[in-house]
């Protein structure tokens, strides 16, 4: 059914509004690149109560840590996290790969042409944002 990007602006725009109505459970957020049905957080609580058990864990500590500094600093390689972080990141790396949180961007033009990390998809999907303008700002650092 071919429309033009205008058209289908002005259906989903019509589709939001039809959704923002007290009624519905779900709204319609533009999440990623593309939008999304999300529950409304009245409803949330009805739903928990059929939300199956969650077989993977939350992410840790460190973990969150090496995805803040990889979401803001992006594109940036490991050494860079670590240098951060003052701590070896290879297992809060390998487990943001396997999630797919974080993906290789590349490689730096340095010696040893490190890998360049950088956020998915899927990380602005989970975090409901639509691209990373929408990260929160870092608070300022005070002077030393």
């Amino acid at each position: 059914m071919g429309r033009t990007e205008r058209q289908t602006e002005l259906l989903l725009a019509e589709l939001d509004r039809e959704y923002q109505e007290p009624r519905r459970g779900i709204r319609l957020c533009f999440v990623a690149g593309g939008y999304q049905f999300m529950t409304k957080a009245a409803f949330a609580p009805y739903l928990e109560a059929f939300q199956r058990p969650k077989v993977s864990s939350g992410l840790s500590q460190a973990a969150l840590e090496t995805l803040a500094i990889v979401a803001y600093r992006q594109p940036v390689t490991k050494v860079e996290i670590e240098d951060i972080r003052g701590v070896r990141s290879d297992s809060s790396v390998n487990t943001l790969l396997e999630r797919e949180l974080i993906e290789e961007k590349g490689r730096q033009d340095a010696p040893g042409r490190p890998i360049l990390l950088g956020t998915t998809q899927r990380f602005l999907e989970c975090f409901g944002l639509a691209d990373l303008s929408d990260l929160p700002p870092l608070p300022s650092m005070p002077a030393r």
